[in-house]
């Protein structure tokens, strides 16, 4: 049987017999003008029937045709006409009265006005009959034309990139949003607390001294015993067993990647996220670039991209941070799970398989999975080992424990999978809050979704330079800090919508974590007392008290070695767990971090201190 018989027979089994008659005709065409071979249309057709993808995504994801070969072939089997959207760019007021949103979620924009009747462009004319009502009750009478996708999106941006970038500004609610954080001299409340603190330090600054040791204790145990419970309850998990054959159905994934200021990451990107098993056709990689960032446009401008990456540019406006970049390339994606990677990260090659299967099988009210995050940089130097270790606790130990426990999960930066539907309900990510991720897991629960782990394992680099270091935590501490503050707006709102454990456990984690860190100092003065060094907080308190301030202190420490041994020993790194003991030095440094968060907090709140990446992983990553 030659190829011809086969293609023929493979389009009237049931593999492909969904597949609509124009996108045969699609094929047919290629075939005839010798775009490609009757092997490949038979190969790309066995992936479109298996996967459900469409006939021209399976083409052009494998590099089997042009973007210029199927708009040919597309226009000519749909009798459209071509619109050259570089000669003429579209009426804005015709983008306005469709919205610029729905344009992009739609693959189109509205052109010209000729008469009464509007030309529209389109880059999935199939689609085309199921949006015409939308567009007529719009715009009027219309009638389609066919351009690409890119010069679809490169007219939007053109016409009316200043409106997507306040979009990207503006998506979440204002009463869960830090964008109206004031600096510290333009509010009152700030001012007066602060002037309040100075005077009680003044005025009795034994009491006050003494209420502040007590609240940092207080604290201190309050998050060991957290910590302590969420261990316990992670380690009481069943540990995950071989899996079966997985019948789940694959579908589009969109994976947004927000890269700033990234001259050399490029060939390493596309090479890791090459690596994930998935099928290509279905994968959507977005490489979301700030406009004035011609480093990076540069960079990738020379890189040879897969057909199933492309790169989106963010229209400058009023910040420049991470979650506004990922609200704007949000628009452009075209799944129904958007992921999130950071740029250096190196995912295991079946981890979109695992999320696409365990969606399926879950809840509408799973809205999130978290992956788990790991180093392929363990070994640099101590600040490295420190890092895998922290890492080694928390996302094997400490948030499987709180997700188990029912409490809120405060999200990682990356390996981030969402329902789509559940983003754009929730207004997706805060564009000006500098620990987007953290906060995006307390409104998920707030709106009754849950965050799962997921067994799945990210490579990525550790900041292992103390400076990079404590910029890097001391954005996360004063992200905390601002969800903190922007979630406790209401606090009876808030207890109704966590419920009391809820509640408690989101003040425990954070407020509790933020003390810890601004009240370290104060903690560490005792160590001066072996030394016969006068204090004047000890002098004041009961014996029963210097105790309990003991107790809490072993307990503490306890926790803290236990769970980072633990946690280290279910990573492949074997680096001897007396390491753990070194963290005692390491944590200090988070301490300058929450007093650099905190100034940034009152002068620059929305400052993003970027991370280098690429720096230690040439010689430790096999790419």
């Amino acid at each position: 049987m030659g190829a011809a018989e086969r293609i023929s027979e493979l389009h009237m089994s049931g593999a492909t017999a969904r597949a609509p008659r124009r996108t045969f005709a699609v094929g047919a065409s290629l075939l005839r003008e010798g775009v490609v071979t009757p092997d490949e249309m038979l190969t790309a057709l066995a992936h479109q029937g298996r996967e459900s993808g469409r006939l021209p995504d399976v083409l052009r994801a494998r590099g089997l045709v042009v973007e210029r070969d199927l708009l040919g072939v597309d226009a000519r089997n749909w009798g459209l006409r071509l619109v050259d959207l570089g000669a003429a760019l579209p009426d804005p007021r015709l983008i306005d009265a469709v919205g610029v949103q729905d344009c992009l979620r739609h693959g189109l924009v509205p052109w010209q006005k000729v008469g009464d009747l509007t030309i529209v462009a389109t880059s999935l004319p199939e689609e085309f009959r199921r949006v015409r009502p939308m567009l007529e009750a719009r715009l009027g009478p219309v009638a389609a034309g066919i351009a690409s996708s890119r010069a679809i999106l490169g007219a939007i941006h053109a016409r009316r990139g200043d409106l997507l970038a306040r979009a990207a500004e503006n998506r979440v609610a204002p009463a869960e949003s830090c964008r109206s954080w004031p600096r510290l001299h333009q509010s009152p409340r700030a001012m007066a607390a602060l002037g309040l603190a100075f005077a009680a330090l003044a005025l009795a600054p034994l009491a006050t001294g003494l209420a502040a040791l007590g609240f940092a204790i207080f604290s201190l145990a309050c998050l060991a015993v957290l910590k302590i419970a969420a261990t316990v309850a992670a380690l009481r998990a069943p540990r995950p067993g071989p899996q079966p054959a997985s019948d789940a159905i694959p579908t589009v994934v969109s994976i947004i990647v927000a890269l700033y200021r990234e001259a050399d990451i490029a060939p390493r990107l596309v090479r890791r996220l090459a690596r994930l098993d998935y099928p290509v056709e279905l994968l959507d990689v977005i490489l979301a670039v700030e406009a004035e960032d011609h480093i990076t446009l540069d960079a990738l401008a020379n890189a040879e991209l897969p057909p199933w990456m492309r790169v989106v540019v963010v229209p400058e406006g009023q910040v420049k941070t991470k979650p506004r970049a990922l609200n704007h390339a949000l628009d452009h994606a075209r799944g129904a799970i958007i992921g999130v990677y950071d740029a250096e990260d190196a995912p295991e090659p079946d981890q979109l398989n695992k999320v696409v299967e365990r969606f399926q099988r879950s809840g509408p009210e799973v809205a999130c999975l978290q992956g788990v995050l790991d180093y392929y940089n363990p070994r640099t130097n101590w600040l490295s080992r420190c890092f895998t270790i922290e890492y080694a606790g928390w996302f094997r130990l400490v948030l499987p424990g709180l997700a188990r426990l029912g409490l809120v999960v405060p999200l990682g930066g990356t390996t981030l999978f969402f329902r789509r539907e559940v983003l754009d309900r929730l207004g997706a990510w805060d564009a000006h809050n500098v620990t987007e991720d953290a906060d995006l897991g307390i409104r998920l629960a707030r709106h009754g979704y849950r965050t799962e782990l997921i067994d799945t394992v990210t490579l990525e680099e550790a900041n292992c330079r103390p400076m990079p270091w404590i910029k890097q935590r001391s954005r996360w501490i004063k992200g905390y800090m601002m969800t903190w503050a922007v979630h406790m707006r209401e606090p009876r709102l808030l207890w109704q919508q966590l419920g009391p454990r809820g509640f408690m456990g989101f003040q425990i984690l954070f407020l509790g974590t933020i003390a810890q860190f601004l009240m370290a100092p104060l903690l560490w003065s005792f160590l001066l007392l072996p030394f016969g060094f006068y204090h004047p907080l000890y002098a004041a308190l009961p014996v029963v008290a210097v105790w309990a301030i003991a107790g809490v202190f072993f307990v503490s420490e306890a926790a803290n070695i236990f769970v980072g041994a633990l946690g280290l020993g279910r990573t492949r790194h074997d680096f001897s767990p007396l390491w753990v003991l070194t963290l005692k030095v390491y944590y200090p440094l988070a301490s300058l971090a929450a007093y650099k968060g905190l100034l940034e907090l009152a002068t620059r709140p929305f400052y993003w201190d970027k991370t280098t990446h690429g720096l230690f992983d040439h010689a430790e990553t096999k790419d």
